[in-house]
This record gives structure tokens, sequence and C-alpha cells, in this order.
């Protein structure tokens, strides 16, 4: 169909129960699929095969810096999304505007990774479409509109939901649809570590793509054992919760590379890359050597490495025999391991900011012990993540947002589809 068959399918309600589906609410759904068709049709006109196309954020529900030392996680696609229509536009060329930002184009013909785009979106563009080009697709040019509702910097990776938003409607342009969720997330990690310039594990983009809450086991990157969780979140009688506190993740990329780089020296004392090949009983028969060699921090990190990569694991089998309580002490105790073992709650190089100590600390005292509270994500900044009892959700919220501001606290649900084709 063209964008005047999509936005009148959109307008007569027609596509309702698929809007529904994937994206929640079908009010607010139509609405924000209206507004992106409308805006693409202003700029283009009415020709042109398009569809509708949303990438999830994604919320690390266990395993904090597991994925990239090849272990387990568990994560969950949530009903925040980059929202887009897409028309084929007949060219080598992509032209994409996302709400508030400045439009962008790339040249399908031109698909080297470029330094100068190093942390853009037009960089995340051209990457995905170089790991398509490089699966044996013909490429073609589209026009697309696209609005956000993933908080920048939140932890929800914004930057996943975008490349899985991308590879979806490559996925539909160009490859018929042959691409299956997993393909799809690979590509985006591919771009977001050769064309963006970061070196993330595949987590953000697995759990944006794949959908639904669904636990990772990464021993074998290329082909992860992907097993969807089935838990009803919605029955737990808890609420998720993330607390955005509204600090900048900018010039933290070494923090993050020094995880990375700290449990790669432990693992590389015995001859591996990664600690995932390490058994444990060997790293702790070598823990004075290690510390003398490598230092405690990576010593301590490691040990983190181990215990959040087995709690990742037992939190899925609490979570499938229904034990929510279990759950959320596993929960809890990750937590504890990040803030004292892996250590990624303030920078080191900016001890003054430490805006994710005081929303745990904040958060405790508001769940007067109950529920659940963790830091979400990368660390060093950006988000908490809380499971609240339904009854205090009310007051949990208006605690949280009295110190970080209004907005600040955000009540999500998990969303059991991932990066779609909406239509």
């Amino acid at each position: 169909m063209n964008l005047s068959e999509l936005i009148e399918k959109v307008k007569n309600k027609s596509l309702d129960t698929r809007l529904e589906a994937v994206l929640g609410d079908v009010e607010p759904a139509r609405g924000r699929a209206l507004g992106v068709a409308e805006a693409l049709q202003s700029r283009r006109g009415p020709s042109g095969q398009a569809g509708l196309f949303s990438g999830p954020g994604r919320t690390e529900i266990g395993g904090n810096h597991t994925d990239h030392q090849h272990g387990h996680v568990l994560c969950g696609s949530v009903d925040l999304d980059v929202l887009a229509a897409a028309a084929l536009n007949g060219t080598q060329t992509v032209h994409m505007q996302s709400a508030g930002y400045d439009p962008i184009t790339v040249e399908l013909s031109e698909l080297e990774p470029r330094k100068d785009e190093y942390g853009t979106t037009a960089g995340l563009v051209r990457g995905v479409a170089a790991g398509v080009k490089r699966l044996g697709y013909a490429l073609s040019g589209f026009d697309a509109c696209a609005v956000s509702s993933v908080i920048s910097g939140s932890g929800l990776s914004s930057s996943a939901a975008f490349e899985v938003l991308v590879g979806n409607i490559f996925n539909a342009f160009c490859c018929g649809g042959g691409l299956d969720a997993v393909t799809v997330a690979k590509i985006g990690q591919y771009a977001e570590n050769v064309y963006f310039g970061k070196p993330c594990g595949l987590m953000d983009q697995m759990g944006s793509s794949v959908g639904g809450a669904v636990a990772i086991d990464f021993a074998d990157p290329e082909n992860p054992a992907v097993t969807p969780v089935s838990y009803d979140f919605a029955a737990s009688g808890h609420a998720l919760c993330i607390i955005d506190t509204r600090s900048d993740h900018a010039d933290l990329t070494d923090d993050y590379a020094a995880i990375t780089r700290e449990m790669g020296a432990v693992a590389a004392h015995f001859g591996k890359r990664w600690l995932r090949e390490v058994p444990e009983a060997d790293f702790r028969a070598a823990i004075p050597a290690l510390r003398a060699e490598r230092g405690d921090r990576a010593v301590l990190r490691a040990m983190h490495f181990y215990a959040d990569d087995q709690r990742a694991q037992t939190e899925a089998e609490a979570l499938q025999r229904g034990d929510f309580a279990e759950f959320l002490r596993l929960v809890n105790e990750s937590g504890m391991s990040s803030e004292l073992l892996l250590q990624n709650i303030w920078s080191p190089s900016k001890p003054e900011k430490q805006a994710v100590s005081m929303a745990l600390t904040l958060g405790r005292e508001l769940l007067h012990g109950r529920g659940a509270i963790r830091v979400h994500g990368g660390g060093f900044a950006g988000t908490v993540q809380a499971f609240v009892p339904e009854d205090a959700v009310a007051g949990f919220k208006s605690g949280v947002e009295a110190v970080f501001g209004e907005g600040a606290c955000h009540i999500l649900r998990i969303r059991p589809v991932g990066g779609a084709d909406i239509v």
C-alpha cells in the first residue's frame, strides 16, 4: 500500500487490532501512527510502498554486564518505542527525519564506517544497511519519519530500539521479511560496535528485537540460545518503575569499556578471552595471584560476573515457576552486587556526581523493605529499576519526583512484541 492508503487505514481504525497488539493502548497508538504517516506524506507525497515499523526499548531484568563475557541475561522489551512510517523512494538513498532531530541522509553506495559518524544516528543507519548487505541482500532507499518515546540516556537503550527499527524497515523492503529477530539484533550490534563506536554486547538489541521477557545464553554469541519466559508481570502485584536520574552519559565510554577490559584481563590470566570460558573454581583458586597481577577492582568485577551470571538463570527459573518473591530477592541481591563488586554506580572521574546512588538510596527508603531495586543497564549514570508493590506506586512516584523532578519515574509494562513491521 502507499502512504495515502496507509493513512486511510489508520483513520478508519482497520489497523486497530494490530496497533494494539504491538503498541498497547489503541487510542494513543493510533494517534502516533497517524502522526508519523502524515509527517512523511507532507515531505514526499503519497507514492511508494509504505509501512509502519516499531523498535521497542528494552529493560535489563537480570544479568548486569554479563552478556559481553558470554554469560546469561534476563531481559524484556518495554512499551516505549521508536515508531516510524517509511516508504520506498526508488533511489539508493535513505532520508530519515526523527522528531526533534536534524534530518539525516545516507547514501547506500557508501557503506564504509566513518569516524565522523561515531555516536550519530547516521552511523547507525549506515551500519544497519552494511549489515544487511553483508548477508547478500540488495539495498533499496527509503524515506522515513520517526518519533520516539524511549527516554534518551535512560538505560532503556534508545540506540538499540533505533537499530531494530531500521533493521525491520530494511527487512521489509529489501529482504522480503527473511531476517528473523535474532539476525536483526546481530545487525544492530554490528552497527553499534563498528559504525557508532560503542563496544556493547548483544543484550540490548536482543531484548528489543525478540520481545517479551526472554532468557538469553550468550555462550555462542553467533547463535545465542533464546528462551521465552512465560510469566505475566501484570499479575505480579508489582509495577515496573524506571527512575530517570537525568544524569549525563557523556564521556562515560571509558568507564563502560573498563569493565569489559578488566574482566577480559582476568580471563587472559588463564589464557582465555572471556570469563565464561574460565571455571569459577579456577578463578577462586587464583584470586591471590590475580589481585597482585590485575588489581582488586578487576577481581571484584569478575566475582560479580560469576554471581550475576548464575543469578540471571535462577531469576528466570523463579519466574517460570511463578515464585515472584524469590525473584524479588534475587533482584535485590543483584543490585547489591553491582554496587559493591561491579562498581558501576558512579564514575571515579566524577565523584561529585552520584545520581544513581541517590536514586537507589531514596528508592530503598520509599520501598520500606518491600519490592526490589537495582541499577539498570550500563550504570555510572542514567536509570534505576524498581519493582514496586501496586499499593505503594503513587507514594513511590511522588517521592522520587520530589527529588528528581516531574516525570522522572516511569511506570512501564513488558511488551509482548519485539521489533515489528506493524503493517
